[in-house]
């Protein structure tokens, strides 16, 4: 695929631009600010963006606005955004701005290699990859008015796995049982959600976010 890379620590962007060249992606352009990468994304049109949320000049939420920017003016091409540490909020007005072809991971999961290609596959083909860590630490975060209280502790993983951004068959193979089990916890927690008159992928997107909120 084509790639921009937007992240102002020189050694993680030379190491990312090498690891996505060695596997055989075109890196269009690496820079080391969020404005330049702008001038750039427009003209060239990458498949994804790969980029920090925190950037100079004042270091908060550069890369974040930048990335909401992208995804209003050019919603083909997808981004990927990284963090150093979960930042909850900011997962969630990434992916209530656009749920498609978007995802949030924490820096350490670029080690990971096969995970952070993995995502940027997810994002190219128009999903959603959410790190597993931030999903995990939500996923415990739960109080008597929380709307997620009501699911089974299948249909939570069933959840999880979904707001990590994966398909129904990976979601089986993850949890190992049948995709039609998937389907019927699907199907329970939209309704549990209030969502069953939703149809199409927006439901799948806003369980999600509902998720994320909760």
């Amino acid at each position: 695929m084509r790639l921009m890379i937007a992240e102002d620590s020189t050694l993680l962007r030379e190491g990312l631009v090498r690891l996505l060249v060695e596997e055989g992606h075109e890196v269009l352009g690496a820079f080391g600010d969020a404005g330049g990468l702008l001038e750039e994304v427009g003209s060239r049109r990458p498949d994804v963006v790969v980029l920090d949320i925190r950037m100079p000049p004042t270091h908060t939420d550069e890369g974040l606005r930048a990335a909401v920017e992208i995804r209003e003016r050019w919603p083909e091409v997808g981004v990927l955004v990284l963090s150093q540490h979960i930042e909850r909020n900011y997962a969630v007005q990434l992916l209530a701005s656009h749920a498609q072809r978007v995802g949030y991971l924490l820096k350490d999961r670029v080690a990971q290699v096969e995970e952070f290609l993995d995502a940027l596959e997810r994002i190219q083909a128009g999903g959603a990859a959410l790190d597993p860590e931030v999903v995990r630490q939500l996923v415990i975060r739960t109080t008597h008015s929380d709307p997620l209280a009501r699911l089974t502790p299948r249909e939570r993983s069933v959840l999880e796995a979904l707001a990590q951004g994966h398909t129904n068959a990976a979601i089986a193979q993850k949890l190992h049982i049948s995709v039609s089990a998937v389907e019927k916890n699907l199907n329970t927690i939209f309704e549990k959600l209030e969502l069953s008159h939703t149809t199409g992928y927006s439901r799948r997107i806003l369980a999600v976010l509902r998720y994320l909120e909760s």
